[in-house]
């Protein structure tokens, strides 16, 4: 009992190496594909320092809810590939000790990954995208031009959308401007112009945007009408008030809301059976199917570690990086036929750790009984596909 302690300590000890170097080059990762934003908002806008550290603190929640689990997955699987290559687990069976002795380490591990995983699904993810909701808000409030994406349809006005070709940095100008104006409810107004700028009145929550040498083409369904105008210059008062106050009253959609709130949410829909109702019940399901992806990614990945004598640490990379890929896939496709209510939400969200656990557990077997598995063969085949 004291050696197989002693085996389980070190064992835990191996993967919390690699897990902390996978959490830390995704996080990297991360960062770089926002640098661009960034130094775009940092060099254009001057936003300041603390502002871009909170829109990356309140972006990450949603960002570690995935990688937590992989990280768990590529932890198992690289601690076990190294200590195939280096014979320890021909000389643990050689002591006496089998390979089901070592999962009290495997399982311990993938219950602290799923508790985090837990912690950021159901507490830090709501908390995340409300945050930074009201953060853009307050961003746009300061200047609204920065709020607005290039070829982007935007509908921060309530009953307004607008789109904008290209914005000059220097002289913020918006260039080829288009907007669908449905505040009359009696006649759509459509309005296209070359060019337009925008100033913010922050103490009262308006933006007026001027328009110059454009169209305004209106029409009457109910009287089937419909008419054009030129104009020189065109002014349109938006009202950002209503943004603001949507913003603050709390959580909007499903992915912002707690347990307890998408509990009422699913009950308030229950009667309904529509799309709201099975996006409810995907969120609602999903908190706790991910999270036990550690379980099922964890346990796939001791068998094919074990199995993996001869292959190199960049294979067992990209090998946990296509189990993942496989994970999520079944996990996206779940959501897809979940939220159309083809297939039960219950079973969508499950069904990813249902089979990928079951593959570990099949392999795990195998191992067991000293069956081959034949993983090292896939590099050999790929080299072969690749000559070809």
């Amino acid at each position: 009992m004291k050696l197989n302690s002693i085996i389980n300590r070190y064992l835990f000890r191996e993967m919390l190496s690699p897990f902390c170097i996978n959490i830390f080059f995704f996080l990297f990762v991360f960062l770089l594909t926002e640098i661009l934003e960034i130094t775009n908002m940092i060099v254009n806008y001057k936003v300041g320092i603390s502002l871009i550290f909170w829109l990356l603190t309140y972006s990450m929640p949603y960002f570690l809810v995935f990688v937590i689990p992989m990280s768990v997955m590529m932890a198992i699987l690289l601690t076990f590939l190294r200590m195939s290559s280096d014979n320890e687990i021909i000389a643990l069976k050689s002591g006496g000790v089998s390979i089901i002795q070592l999962l009290p380490a495997v399982l311990s591990f993938c219950l602290i990954g799923c508790l985090l995983t837990a912690f950021m699904i159901i507490h830090g993810l709501p908390w995340g995208r409300s945050s930074l909701k009201q953060l853009t808000v307050e961003i746009a409030q300061s200047g609204i031009d920065m709020g607005l994406k290039e070829r982007t349809f935007n509908n921060a006005f309530d009953g307004v959308m607008l789109y904008v070709n290209k914005i000059d940095v220097k002289s913020k100008d918006l260039i080829d401007v288009f907007i669908q104006d449905e505040r009359n409810h009696d006649a759509a107004v459509t309005v296209i112009a070359p060019k337009g700028r925008i100033s913010a009145e922050p103490e009262k929550m308006l933006f007026r945007l001027r328009l110059f040498n454009g169209t305004v083409n209106h029409a009457d369904p109910e009287k089937k009408s419909a008419s054009t105008m030129r104009f020189d210059t065109y002014d349109l008062t938006l009202d950002f008030r209503e943004t603001i106050q949507k913003a603050g009253l709390g959580p909007k959609n499903e992915k912002e809301m707690k347990l307890d709130e998408l509990q009422a949410y699913i009950k308030k829909h229950a009667a309904e059976k529509n799309v709201k109702y099975y996006s409810g019940l995907i969120e609602y399901h999903k908190k706790f199917a991910i999270p036990f992806a550690c379980f099922a990614l964890g346990i796939l990945a001791v068998p094919l570690g074990i199995q993996s004598k001869t292959a190199r640490t960049s294979f067992g990379l990209g090998l946990g990086l296509f189990l993942f890929l496989f994970y999520y896939l079944l996990l996206s496709a779940g959501m897809v036929f979940g939220e159309t209510g083809k297939y039960p939400p219950l079973i969508a969200m499950w069904v990813p750790n249902i089979v990928t656990g079951s593959i570990g557990i099949f392999l795990f077997i195998r191992t067991v009984k000293g069956h081959p598995v034949y993983i090292d063969m896939i590099p050999f085949l790929l080299k072969q596909i690749r000559r070809k």
